[in-house]
């Protein structure tokens, strides 16, 4: 009975591997072979060769060779090695041979043939034409953006695939004469290599239809530096049609988008193409071959044949002419209605109205404008209300400062008296001795030219007296002007100078070197500086007349101009330090507490600091700083 029982219990846990090994190996068989399908995909490294007419960057085929390389590149299952070359003989009035490049390509591209050749522009056409037998005889070939009579169709093979264009000149001078209908001649713009040679030949032949009725100007025989010349001095009822510009009459050669430039500067009429990549460079517009339509078919194409399609069941008309275009900005620049435009007209470039342009924006704004009415009304108010009570605040400044000053200048009387008896003494004494010598038989009229300009001196010197002590008590709203710190202070020291004379206290001024210019009411500046001297004399007052002495002096720190009053009393306890700048508090027996909390706001009113403290070696020092004008 044991061994069945052993047997059931092992064969199920065997099934049950078995099948897990058998289902691993089908998802890595199965993932294997989507890997080398992908590999298979991936792998196959497709090599394209473009051929370039005139040049990887010469317009208008450079732009049909970017936006196929381009459109090649997003829409190609398979990663691509594209190669580009280009000819560059057919820039020239007598290209030189071609064999050596024929040898180039053929060096470079033995044993590793391209997949598919593409030629852009005729140029290209006829020269994988002639030597497709010796460089890519069985290399499928598409020859794009080339006006079908360029085609040597007696060539073609069934390797090969034509996108071709068809330049329709009637309509383009057609275009002309609609949107401008007073156009007396037209002035034909094309150069004089061979290729350009032959379009001025076709241009003659297919607008011979115009007759006599329009004159046709022809450019070709000339250099680009007199086609400019001509440019700018044209008649009125003149256009200028642009063909193309690889090299003129002189020989000289040219990038079209530079040489079509240069024209639009000094072309005083408006210039007409039919090519895309020219539009919006200065061209007015109409109907042109549109890139996109030849890059699509000739993208298609490529993908077709490297997919495996035969290029013989890959055919197309030639491409005609889209609907015509027009740039605004040309139309308002030569003045052309935009009703002569013919129907179904497309227009670019153009400049939307501020409305159009920013039609959003302005909603916001006028629903951000609508919500914050009322809001702006009050703050309007609020801020109406905040004026008026800065300027009572700053009235109440003014005339609290103003009774201060009347209780400085009550100190400074003997100092005011002193000032003004001295000169006083002086004119008296000198007009008393003029009286005395013109009583003389013969005065001496030099001496009393002299007494006359001392007494004159000395009532200038009372005058100024009077005027500063008029200025300190003048009642003056908060006035702002530039002020020379130095002088203001100097001024200051004057009004108290006699005072610490007559207390025999020591007041020294030193200035600083240079000039400090600051921005505020002198009247008020010169208070602050009244109201600390004072102060600093009164602190001495107690102490030994040697030891008297208040100094005063004005520096310059970084950007800022400061004013140190230090004295050498006994300075302030250090539980006041705190408290000197609060209203009502003082140290005097008489005091108010005021100067001092007058003094901070006049200050700070002035966007500067002011600060007290002890000097290590005794007596009080308060600072101000005030910023300097730059």
């Amino acid at each position: 009975m044991s061994g069945p029982t052993s047997i059931s219990k092992v064969r199920p846990r065997a099934v049950a591997a078995l099948l897990c090994l058998a289902l691993l190996f089908t998802v890595c068989l199965s993932a294997g072979r989507v890997g080398a399908v992908e590999r298979s995909l991936r792998g196959e490294l497709k090599r394209v060769l473009i051929l370039h007419s005139f040049g990887r960057d010469f317009r208008p085929w450079s732009e049909y060779a970017r936006d196929i390389k381009a459109k090649l590149e997003r829409q190609s299952p398979w990663p691509l090695d594209i190669q580009e070359h280009a000819l560059l003989t057919a820039r020239f009035n007598n290209p030189g041979p071609e064999a050596p490049f024929v040898d180039y390509l053929q060096s470079l591209y033995h044993g590793a043939m391209p997949d598919i050749v593409l030629s852009i522009g005729a140029p290209a056409a006829r020269f994988a034409q002639k030597y497709r037998g010796r460089l890519f005889p069985d290399v499928p070939l598409i020859f794009s953006a080339v006006e079908h009579r360029l085609i040597n169709r007696a060539d073609l093979s069934d390797n090969d695939v034509v996108v071709a264009i068809r330049n329709d000149f009637m309509a383009a001078f057609g275009n002309i004469l609609q949107v401008l209908p007073d156009t007396k001649s037209i002035a034909v713009v094309i150069g004089a290599s061979p290729l350009e040679k032959f379009w001025v030949e076709e241009v003659k032949r297919e607008l011979q239809p115009l007759g006599e009725g329009i004159e046709l100007v022809w450019y070709s025989d000339l250099s680009f530096e007199e086609i400019l010349k001509r440019a700018s001095r044209l008649p009125p009822h003149t256009a200028l049609f642009w063909g193309l510009m690889s090299v003129d009459a002189a020989g000289v050669v040219h990038e079209s988008d530079i040489a079509l430039r240069s024209l639009y500067a000094a072309a005083n009429a408006p210039i007409f193409s039919y090519q895309e990549p020219f539009f919006g460079d200065g061209t007015v517009g109409g109907p042109m071959h549109m890139i996109a339509e030849t890059s699509s078919r000739t993208v298609s194409a490529a993908i077709g044949i490297l997919g495996g399609a035969k290029p013989a069941s890959i055919s197309y008309d030639p491409i005609g002419f889209a609907a015509p275009r027009y740039d605004w900005r040309q139309l308002q620049h030569w003045g052309i209605s935009e009703s002569r435009l013919p129907p179904g007209s497309e227009i670019v470039f153009r400049e939307q109205s501020i409305r159009e342009r920013y039609r959003w924006q302005m909603l916001l704004i006028a629903s951000v404008i609508l919500v914050q009415a009322g809001l702006i009304s009050g703050m309007l108010h609020e801020r109406r209300r905040r004026q008026v009570a800065e300027v009572e605040s700053r009235q109440r400044l003014a005339e609290l400062a103003h009774a201060n000053r009347y209780s400085a200048v009550g100190e400074l009387t003997t100092s005011i008296a002193h000032e003004l008896n001295q000169p006083l003494g002086s004119i008296l004494t000198n007009a008393e001795t003029a009286e005395l010598m013109l009583k003389a038989a013969s005065p001496d009229i030099d001496e009393i030219r002299q007494i006359l300009a001392d007494i004159r001196r000395d009532d200038q010197r009372a005058s100024e007296v009077i005027r500063r002590l008029r200025s300190i008590l003048k009642k003056t709203p908060f006035e702002v002007k530039d002020i020379e710190l130095n002088d203001m202070v100097r001024e200051a020291i004057g009004l108290v100078r006699a005072v610490a004379g007559g207390r025999r206290i020591t007041l020294i001024y030193t200035p600083a070197l240079a000039d400090l210019h600051v921005r505020g009411d002198p009247i008020q500046l010169q208070q602050v500086v009244l109201n600390l001297v004072i102060n600093a004399m009164d602190a001495i007052f107690d102490a030994d007349p040697g030891k008297r002495q208040v100094n005063v002096s004005t520096q310059r720190v970084g950007n800022a101009a400061e004013i140190r009053v230090s004295d050498t009393g006994p300075g302030i306890a250090a539980s006041d330090l705190a408290d000197v700048f609060d209203p009502f508090f003082t140290t005097k027996p008489q005091g108010m507490g005021m100067g001092l909390a007058i003094a901070k706001t006049i200050i700070e009113a002035h966007h500067g600091t002011i600060a007290a403290a002890n000097q290590p070696a005794g007596g009080a020092l308060f600072t101000i700083q005030l910023p300097i004008i730059r």
